[in-house]
């Protein structure tokens, strides 16, 4: 309010050219030519002064909410990227879960097959030691093809399983 009674107590301000700066600046010369937002209209009966300054308070605020919606324009897209990058994430954490699960299962395999290993070896020195007792049966007793021909030897686990052209 100070600066509007200094100017009422001024003297030497022009209004008519006050009013004529303002229309140099305009991109018409009259009132009637200025496009005022949509949300307001000039009053009758208001003078030109009242509604230059009520023109350019309102073009202050209209270019202000301007923007602030642009803003929000830009507040928009950046949580666009943000949800593009969160389902890109989500992407990630899911390839990542079925890798790891992957893991898990070659894991399980190998586990599998190294204690299938261990079994077979188990079998093969346990039928081993089995030969080389008959061996040592046969060598002290009369016939020894007709006691290797009675006795089958009798597989356990997984060395039954496998021929011996695939133990090779």
């Amino acid at each position: 309010m100070a600066s509007v009674e200094q100017l009422r107590r001024r003297e030497g301000v022009n209004l008519v050219q006050l009013e004529a700066d303002i229309a140099s600046v305009r991109t018409g010369s009259s009132i009637a030519s200025i496009a005022l937002p949509d949300y307001v209209e000039h009053t009758e009966g208001v003078t030109r002064v009242g509604a230059l300054s009520a023109e350019a308070v309102v073009r202050d605020y209209e270019s202000a909410a301007k923007e602030i919606e642009a803003m929000g324009a830009e507040l928009i897209d950046a949580a666009q990227k943000c949800e593009a990058l969160t389902a890109q994430v989500h992407d990630a954490i899911a390839f990542m879960r079925e890798t790891a699960a992957g893991y898990r299962e070659e894991g399980r395999k190998i586990f599998r097959r190294i204690e299938e290993c261990a079994l077979f070896t188990e079998d093969v020195r346990k039928t081993c030691e089995e030969v080389q007792r008959r061996m040592k049966d046969v060598s002290v007793g009369e016939s020894p093809h007709q006691e290797l021909a009675t006795e089958e030897l009798e597989l356990t686990g997984i060395a039954a399983k496998v021929s011996v052209c695939e133990a090779r």
